[in-house]
Protein backbone atom coordinates (compact mmCIF):
# COMPACT_ATOMS: atom_id res chain seq x y z
CA UNK A 1 0.00 0.00 0.00
CA UNK A 2 1.21 3.48 -0.88
CA UNK A 3 -0.02 6.64 0.80
CA UNK A 4 0.81 10.03 -0.70
CA UNK A 5 0.48 12.94 1.71
CA UNK A 6 0.49 16.67 0.98
CA UNK A 7 1.26 18.81 4.01
CA UNK A 8 3.29 21.69 5.37
CA UNK A 9 5.82 21.50 8.20
CA UNK A 10 4.27 24.53 9.96
CA UNK A 11 0.69 23.26 9.74
CA UNK A 12 -0.57 22.17 13.18
CA UNK A 13 -3.30 19.97 11.72
CA UNK A 14 -0.76 18.25 9.48
CA UNK A 15 1.14 16.94 12.51
CA UNK A 16 -2.14 15.81 14.04
CA UNK A 17 -3.17 14.15 10.77
CA UNK A 18 0.17 12.35 10.55
CA UNK A 19 -0.26 10.91 14.00
CA UNK A 20 -3.86 9.85 13.37
CA UNK A 21 -2.85 8.08 10.16
CA UNK A 22 -0.08 6.27 12.04
CA UNK A 23 -2.56 5.16 14.70
CA UNK A 24 -4.94 3.88 12.02
CA UNK A 25 -2.15 1.95 10.34
CA UNK A 26 -1.06 0.43 13.64
CA UNK A 27 -4.62 -0.64 14.46
CA UNK A 28 -5.17 -2.16 11.03
CA UNK A 29 -1.84 -3.98 10.88
CA UNK A 30 -1.28 -2.59 7.38
CA UNK A 31 2.20 -1.83 6.10
CA UNK A 32 2.37 1.27 3.94
CA UNK A 33 4.93 3.25 2.00
CA UNK A 34 4.29 6.90 2.89
CA UNK A 35 5.48 9.53 0.44
CA UNK A 36 5.50 13.13 1.61
CA UNK A 37 4.66 15.89 -0.87
CA UNK A 38 5.08 19.64 -0.60
CA UNK A 39 2.34 22.14 0.17
CA UNK A 40 3.00 25.64 1.43
CA UNK A 41 0.16 27.16 3.42
CA UNK A 42 1.72 30.59 3.03
CA UNK A 43 4.33 30.87 0.27
CA UNK A 44 4.70 34.56 1.10
CA UNK A 45 5.80 33.87 4.69
CA UNK A 46 9.18 35.28 5.66
CA UNK A 47 11.81 34.06 8.06
CA UNK A 48 12.37 36.15 11.18
CA UNK A 49 8.97 37.87 11.07
CA UNK A 50 8.90 39.91 14.33
CA UNK A 51 5.18 39.22 14.90
CA UNK A 52 4.26 36.29 17.14
CA UNK A 53 2.13 33.44 15.80
CA UNK A 54 -1.23 34.57 17.28
CA UNK A 55 -0.76 38.00 15.70
CA UNK A 56 0.16 36.52 12.33
CA UNK A 57 -2.83 34.17 12.41
CA UNK A 58 -5.24 36.88 13.48
CA UNK A 59 -4.09 39.21 10.73
CA UNK A 60 -4.10 36.49 8.08
CA UNK A 61 -7.71 35.54 8.77
CA UNK A 62 -8.89 39.02 9.76
CA UNK A 63 -9.90 37.90 13.25
CA UNK A 64 -7.46 39.70 15.54
CA UNK A 65 -4.74 38.48 17.87
CA UNK A 66 -7.10 37.16 20.58
CA UNK A 67 -8.69 34.84 18.04
CA UNK A 68 -5.19 33.59 17.19
CA UNK A 69 -4.49 32.89 20.87
CA UNK A 70 -7.70 30.87 21.18
CA UNK A 71 -7.05 28.96 17.96
CA UNK A 72 -3.59 27.97 19.17
CA UNK A 73 -4.96 26.85 22.54
CA UNK A 74 -7.58 24.71 20.82
CA UNK A 75 -5.20 22.92 18.49
CA UNK A 76 -2.64 22.47 21.29
CA UNK A 77 -5.26 20.66 23.36
CA UNK A 78 -6.16 18.32 20.50
CA UNK A 79 -2.48 17.63 19.80
CA UNK A 80 -1.91 16.73 23.45
CA UNK A 81 -4.55 14.00 23.18
CA UNK A 82 -2.27 12.34 20.62
CA UNK A 83 0.87 12.75 22.68
CA UNK A 84 2.12 15.79 20.77
CA UNK A 85 3.64 18.58 22.83
CA UNK A 86 2.95 21.90 21.10
CA UNK A 87 4.65 25.09 22.23
CA UNK A 88 3.14 27.54 19.77
CA UNK A 89 4.17 30.50 21.88
CA UNK A 90 7.74 29.66 20.80
CA UNK A 91 6.98 29.00 17.10
CA UNK A 92 9.34 30.87 14.76
CA UNK A 93 8.06 32.38 11.54
CA UNK A 94 9.48 30.36 8.63
CA UNK A 95 9.10 30.14 4.90
CA UNK A 96 9.01 26.39 4.29
CA UNK A 97 10.11 26.10 0.65
CA UNK A 98 13.64 25.08 1.66
CA UNK A 99 12.36 22.49 4.13
CA UNK A 100 10.28 20.99 1.34
CA UNK A 101 13.28 20.98 -0.99
CA UNK A 102 15.28 18.99 1.56
CA UNK A 103 12.35 16.57 1.91
CA UNK A 104 12.53 16.04 -1.85
CA UNK A 105 16.23 15.30 -1.50
CA UNK A 106 15.41 12.72 1.16
CA UNK A 107 12.89 11.07 -1.16
CA UNK A 108 15.39 10.93 -4.01
CA UNK A 109 17.99 9.29 -1.78
CA UNK A 110 15.39 6.77 -0.56
CA UNK A 111 14.40 5.89 -4.12
CA UNK A 112 18.08 5.47 -5.03
CA UNK A 113 18.61 3.12 -2.08
CA UNK A 114 21.24 5.40 -0.57
CA UNK A 115 19.44 5.86 2.76
CA UNK A 116 16.94 3.68 4.68
CA UNK A 117 13.38 3.54 3.36
CA UNK A 118 11.93 5.48 6.30
CA UNK A 119 14.36 8.42 6.04
CA UNK A 120 11.93 10.88 4.43
CA UNK A 121 9.28 10.03 7.02
CA UNK A 122 11.76 10.51 9.87
CA UNK A 123 12.83 13.85 8.43
CA UNK A 124 9.20 14.96 8.17
CA UNK A 125 8.65 14.00 11.80
CA UNK A 126 11.80 15.82 12.89
CA UNK A 127 10.83 19.01 11.06
CA UNK A 128 7.36 18.99 12.60
CA UNK A 129 8.75 18.44 16.09
CA UNK A 130 11.36 21.13 15.52
CA UNK A 131 8.71 23.72 14.72
CA UNK A 132 5.90 22.77 17.08
CA UNK A 133 7.79 21.47 20.10
CA UNK A 134 11.34 22.77 19.99
CA UNK A 135 10.67 26.28 18.70
CA UNK A 136 13.32 26.01 15.99
CA UNK A 137 13.34 28.14 12.82
CA UNK A 138 12.69 25.55 10.09
CA UNK A 139 13.37 28.12 7.38
CA UNK A 140 16.95 28.63 8.54
CA UNK A 141 19.60 26.81 6.50
CA UNK A 142 21.82 25.93 9.45
CA UNK A 143 18.83 24.48 11.30
CA UNK A 144 17.70 22.51 8.26
CA UNK A 145 21.19 21.11 7.73
CA UNK A 146 21.40 20.04 11.36
CA UNK A 147 17.98 18.35 11.31
CA UNK A 148 18.58 16.63 7.97
CA UNK A 149 21.95 15.21 8.96
CA UNK A 150 20.46 14.13 12.28
CA UNK A 151 18.21 11.67 10.43
CA UNK A 152 20.99 10.46 8.14
CA UNK A 153 21.11 12.69 5.08
CA UNK A 154 24.66 13.44 3.87
CA UNK A 155 25.66 16.96 4.88
CA UNK A 156 27.30 17.76 1.55
CA UNK A 157 24.12 16.93 -0.39
CA UNK A 158 21.97 19.02 1.96
CA UNK A 159 24.36 21.96 1.73
CA UNK A 160 24.38 21.77 -2.06
CA UNK A 161 20.59 21.74 -2.26
CA UNK A 162 20.21 24.70 0.10
CA UNK A 163 22.85 26.69 -1.78
CA UNK A 164 20.77 26.69 -4.96
CA UNK A 165 17.23 26.11 -6.19
CA UNK A 166 17.28 22.33 -6.64
CA UNK A 167 13.82 20.76 -6.26
CA UNK A 168 12.05 24.13 -6.38
CA UNK A 169 10.17 22.97 -9.48
CA UNK A 170 9.19 19.74 -7.72
CA UNK A 171 7.81 21.72 -4.79
CA UNK A 172 5.68 23.79 -7.17
CA UNK A 173 4.57 20.65 -9.03
CA UNK A 174 3.46 19.04 -5.76
CA UNK A 175 1.35 22.05 -4.93
CA UNK A 176 -0.23 21.99 -8.39
CA UNK A 177 -0.95 18.26 -8.11
CA UNK A 178 -2.74 18.73 -4.80
CA UNK A 179 -4.95 21.38 -6.34
CA UNK A 180 -5.60 19.12 -9.34
CA UNK A 181 -6.80 16.40 -6.94
CA UNK A 182 -9.26 18.92 -5.53
CA UNK A 183 -7.48 19.56 -2.25
CA UNK A 184 -8.39 22.95 -0.83
CA UNK A 185 -6.26 22.55 2.27
CA UNK A 186 -3.84 20.25 4.01
CA UNK A 187 -3.20 17.64 5.17
CA UNK A 188 -4.44 15.74 2.15
CA UNK A 189 -3.99 11.97 1.85
CA UNK A 190 -4.32 9.74 -1.22
CA UNK A 191 -4.29 5.98 -0.64
CA UNK A 192 -3.22 3.76 -3.53
CA UNK A 193 -4.02 6.62 -5.93
CA UNK A 194 -7.71 5.95 -5.36
CA UNK A 195 -9.03 7.01 -1.95
CA UNK A 196 -8.59 10.56 -0.71
CA UNK A 197 -8.86 11.84 2.84
CA UNK A 198 -8.93 15.61 3.27
CA UNK A 199 -7.93 17.07 6.62
CA UNK A 200 -6.84 15.61 9.94
CA UNK A 201 -9.83 13.31 10.13
CA UNK A 202 -10.56 11.05 13.13
CA UNK A 203 -8.67 7.76 13.25
CA UNK A 204 -11.87 5.90 12.33
CA UNK A 205 -12.04 7.72 8.99
CA UNK A 206 -8.50 6.67 8.14
CA UNK A 207 -9.28 3.11 9.18
CA UNK A 208 -12.25 2.99 6.83
CA UNK A 209 -10.16 4.34 3.95
CA UNK A 210 -7.47 1.73 4.67
CA UNK A 211 -10.11 -1.01 4.82
CA UNK A 212 -11.52 -0.05 1.44
CA UNK A 213 -8.08 0.14 -0.13
CA UNK A 214 -7.19 -3.27 1.27
CA UNK A 215 -10.45 -4.79 0.01
CA UNK A 216 -9.66 -3.53 -3.48
CA UNK A 217 -6.39 -5.45 -3.56
CA UNK A 218 -7.24 -9.00 -4.63
CA UNK A 219 -4.58 -11.63 -5.23
CA UNK A 220 -3.85 -12.71 -8.78
CA UNK A 221 -5.21 -16.18 -9.63
CA UNK A 222 -2.81 -18.14 -11.81
CA UNK A 223 -4.34 -20.28 -14.54
CA UNK A 224 -2.12 -22.97 -16.07
CA UNK A 225 -2.63 -25.27 -19.03
CA UNK A 226 -3.15 -28.97 -18.23
CA UNK A 227 -0.14 -31.27 -18.49
CA UNK A 228 0.26 -32.57 -22.07
CA UNK A 229 3.49 -34.56 -21.92
CA UNK A 230 3.11 -38.25 -22.82
CA UNK A 231 5.50 -41.17 -22.53
CA UNK A 232 6.75 -40.47 -26.04
CA UNK A 233 7.66 -36.87 -25.25
CA UNK A 234 6.02 -33.46 -25.40
CA UNK A 235 2.85 -33.01 -27.41
CA UNK A 236 3.53 -31.14 -30.64
CA UNK A 237 3.29 -27.39 -30.10
CA UNK A 238 4.48 -27.53 -26.48
CA UNK A 239 7.95 -27.10 -25.01
CA UNK A 240 9.69 -29.38 -22.57
CA UNK A 241 10.79 -27.81 -19.29
CA UNK A 242 12.61 -30.72 -17.74
CA UNK A 243 15.70 -30.01 -15.60
CA UNK A 244 17.91 -30.91 -18.58
CA UNK A 245 16.06 -28.54 -20.92
CA UNK A 246 16.65 -24.86 -20.08
CA UNK A 247 14.01 -23.55 -22.50
CA UNK A 248 10.82 -21.83 -21.44
CA UNK A 249 7.33 -23.30 -21.70
CA UNK A 250 3.73 -22.41 -20.87
CA UNK A 251 4.46 -22.40 -17.13
CA UNK A 252 7.39 -20.01 -17.40
CA UNK A 253 11.14 -20.37 -17.33
CA UNK A 254 12.78 -22.82 -14.92
CA UNK A 255 15.08 -21.26 -12.35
Amino acid sequence: MRIDVWSDVVCPWCYIGKRRLEQALAASGEQAEIVWHSFQLDPSAINDDPRDLPTRLGEKYGRGREWGVQANAHVTEIAAELGLDYHLDQAKSSNTVDAHRVLHLARELVDAGQVPADTQDRLKERLLKAYFTDGLPVGDHATLTSLATEVGLPADRVTAVLAGTTYAEEVAADQAQALAYGANGVPFFVIDEKYGVSGAQPVEVFQEALRRATADRTPVTLISAPATTSASGPTPGTTSTTPDDPTCGPDGCPI
